[in-house]
């Protein structure tokens, strides 16, 4: 039951996430993701086979690690200002961040403590945390680099882009595997754990839980 409450937990948030997106974008000035059908909170909607999917789901297997795919196209240049383009990727992350801390206030109820699933909420709401931390990386294709990209010379951005692939799997196998790196991520992981108030030993335990369930599937 564990691993289906962080699956299905799991999966509403990133539908949540792309739906912030899109909303932003929508009152930016893109009114494309409504007839795209961004607007609603239909997985669906939102499945890239690759992006959406297969890492995500891939990421959360090998470490308990959050990792929202991208799967929300927005028309850009209908925006109204660099500002909105930054506020577009920013909604993403600020969602995580946002359900974390709603995760974290209901599990302070003391009925909720000893709700035998509460370890699974635990967990949910530490991926949310590593959502956002990694979201936030400033280089693409993580949202940190959308939230920057308005506002750099045009010429650096065309560069970036270019290569914007190669980046992105520089950047998950650097936190894979050189673990310096892995620590920083980590260690700033933590601290926002600690911070937001989320339970570490129920966390702990969801996760193993859930290694416990995936296993079996295994």
């Amino acid at each position: 039951m564990t691993f289906l409450l962080v699956l299905l937990g799991w999966i509403f948030s990133l539908c949540l996430h792309e739906f912030s997106h899109a909303i932003v974008a929508y009152y930016g000035g893109d009114y494309t993701v409504k007839d795209k059908g961004y607007l609603t909170f239909n997985p669906l909607k939102y499945t890239h086979p690759v992006y959406s999917l297969l890492l995500p789901l891939l990421f959360l297997a090998m470490g308990g690690i959050g990792l929202p795919g991208g799967a929300v196209y927005i028309e850009r240049w209908r925006l109204k200002s660099p500002r909105w383009e930054s506020a577009v990727s920013l909604a993403g992350p600020v969602s995580n961040a946002l359900l974390a801390i709603i995760f974290s206030l209901i599990l302070r109820i003391d009925a909720v403590q000893l709700w035998q699933y509460s370890p699974a909420l635990a967990f949910l709401a530490y991926l949310q945390i590593t959502a956002v931390v990694l979201n936030l990386i400033p280089m693409p294709p993580f949202d940190g680099f959308g939230i920057l990209e308005p506002f750099l010379p045009m010429e650096t951005r065309i560069k970036i882009m270019q290569s914007q692939s190669t980046l992105g799997w520089i950047v998950l196998g650097a936190l894979w595997f050189i673990p310096a790196i892995g620590k920083i991520i980590f260690g700033i992981v933590a601290i926002l754990v600690l911070l937001v108030g989320i339970p570490t030993d129920l966390a702990s335990l969801g996760l193993s839980q859930f290694n416990a369930a995936l296993w079996i599937f295994r």
